[in-house]
């Protein structure tokens, strides 16, 4: 079987680097979205029309790909929304926040063929329980890791773990931001199997 033209909508090194481990070929471009929530929307519809919404920016521009979407809801247990810090400042408040919680990611998944009008959704759940946090720890982490572009404030693939009692869920790749395990089967559903491309 050979291998699809497929495009990684986003500019993340971090989702790149999830996506390479596929051994798939892929491109990657970076689309012009608005990610403000709208009103009355659940997380979940959050994560999949963002997902979706970056897929599509690209269509045009790339119609012969399959364009990978995902984009990410993190939240607390009272449904307020943990977007990207920005500044040392609000991630002391999300961590503060967070400290001793158990926080939902959500990762939405969006896997768009444009020459065949067709597309596939998925939002992966993944829990996580923080530790009851010190300030000393909080500001010791950020200084030591600067995850200011991380939704939750942490980088799960470094240091972040330390931040952390328990997860639960099926894919920790969705922490990082792409759902391996939902992606290979998209892709094997429309007969792009990782391991039997050459």
């Amino acid at each position: 079987m050979s291998s699809r033209l497929l495009l990684l909508a986003s500019s993340s090194p971090y989702r790149r680097e999830l996506l390479e481990r596929l051994g798939l070929p892929f491109e990657t471009a970076s689309p012009d979205i608005d990610e403000s929530p709208k009103p009355d929307e659940s997380p979940e519809q959050l994560a999949i029309r963002l997902a979706e919404s970056k897929a599509r920016a690209l269509a045009n521009e790339y119609p012969q790909h399959w364009i990978i979407g995902s984009d990410q809801v993190a939240c607390l247990p009272d449904g307020t929304l943990l977007a990207k810090p920005g500044s040392h400042e609000h991630a002391v408040s999300q961590l503060q926040r967070s400290s001793g919680q158990t926080v939902q990611f959500l990762t939405g998944l969006s896997l768009l063929d444009p020459s065949a009008g067709r597309a596939q959704t998925h939002c992966e759940r993944f829990t996580v329980h923080f530790r009851d946090l010190t300030e000393e720890e909080i500001d010791g982490y950020l200084r030591k890791e600067q995850p200011y572009d991380c939704a939750g404030s942490f980088r799960m693939e470094g240091l972040g773990i330390t931040l952390f009692k328990a997860m639960e869920g099926r894919d920790p790749n969705s922490l990082i931001g792409l759902p391996l395990i939902a992606l290979n089967n998209m892709l094997r559903h429309w007969g792009l199997n990782p391991l039997l491309t050459r």
